[in-house]
């Protein structure tokens, strides 16, 4: 079965916020861990110290990608007018909370661990003018990504 162009963009916004964790120096554990009720994006880990194994916090992500080539107005107002409740409404937050549940059950994380929620937010430019707000560029697609820390849910 082939992929759809969709999913392909999906992919490639994970790969460009797994690269952006990297940089900030979170570790990527696992990506797109999947449950009946609900998947994570990336599980990444924040180590106490350089040489330590002990895990300072778990962040569970979860990656939206957004072409702006499918969106209406001008690419600032694309991201800046992006709403997360458009895409992370009640019932979402009530599904991922169980995947995370099940997650520090399965994988025995300790109960002193500390975890959080993040969205992280990839803008792609698809069309040939380049973005305004232009941060990165990888392969001649530009790009943009909105980091959004500690979601209460």
């Amino acid at each position: 079965m082939a992929i759809s162009e969709k999913r392909k963009i999906g992919n490639y916004g994970e790969n460009l916020a797994c690269e952006f964790l990297k940089n900030k120096g979170l570790k990527i554990q696992t990506r797109n861990y999947l449950e009946k009720w609900g998947e994570i994006d990336i599980v990444a880990i924040k180590k106490k110290g350089f040489f330590s194994n002990k895990i300072d916090k778990l962040h569970f992500i979860e990656v939206k990608t957004v072409s702006c080539e499918t969106k209406q107005g001008s690419d600032q107002e694309i991201i800046d007018g992006y709403l997360l409740d458009d895409n992370i409404h009640f019932r979402k937050t009530q599904r991922l909370k169980r995947v995370f549940q099940t997650y520090l059950m399965k994988e025995n994380v300790s109960p002193e661990t500390l975890w959080q929620f993040d969205i992280i937010i990839v803008f792609i430019n698809l069309k040939d003018t380049p973005l305004r707000r232009t941060c990165n560029s990888i392969k001649d697609k530009d790009y943009y990504i909105k980091y959004v820390g500690d979601v209460i849910i």
